[in-house]
């Protein structure tokens, strides 16, 4: 796979009082599309429920390059940057685009797996290393 991308509409509550996009909503669009990614590969809500796993984050960080606003067309693209060859630990990219071409910031998350019936990290299953294998990778993308 080359890319996964979602479009996203910019809502009026999603502004803050200078009238574009509030920072929180940056990382609130990216969870939308990384989750959107896990279901539309076979990791849903209720298979992760059913499993008894999900995916926890330990870092994430945002480098704010253009404003976005209110009327905006904005994409969300998601790589795979990093990642142990188990899955069980990695690190994802979004950028965001206007207008199809200007990056106007760039989210990066560092995760793992938790076994939500123990609350421990674990190392998924097989399913879990099924969908991730169909991450598209970023260029500079390498094994942990």
């Amino acid at each position: 796979m080359n890319s996964y991308n979602k479009s996203i509409e910019i809502r009026w509550s999603d502004l803050d009082p200078n009238f574009h996009v509030r920072h929180s909503v940056y990382y609130d669009m990216c969870a939308y599309v990384r989750m959107s990614f896990l279901t539309d590969y076979g990791l849903s809500a209720g298979v992760l429920t059913a499993h008894q796993i999900g995916p926890i984050l330990f870092r994430e960080e945002c480098l704010f390059k253009r404003e976005i606003k209110f009327g905006d067309i904005v994409s969300i693209n998601l790589w795979l940057k990093q990642c142990s060859p188990s899955f069980s630990r990695w690190t994802m990219q979004h950028d965001i685009i206007i207008d199809t071409e200007t990056i106007a910031a760039q989210v990066t998350v560092d995760g793992a797996w938790i076994d939500t019936a123990r609350r421990k990290l674990t190392i998924p299953e097989v399913l879990v290393k099924q969908t991730f294998d169909q991450l598209p990778k970023s260029a500079d993308f390498k094994w942990l």
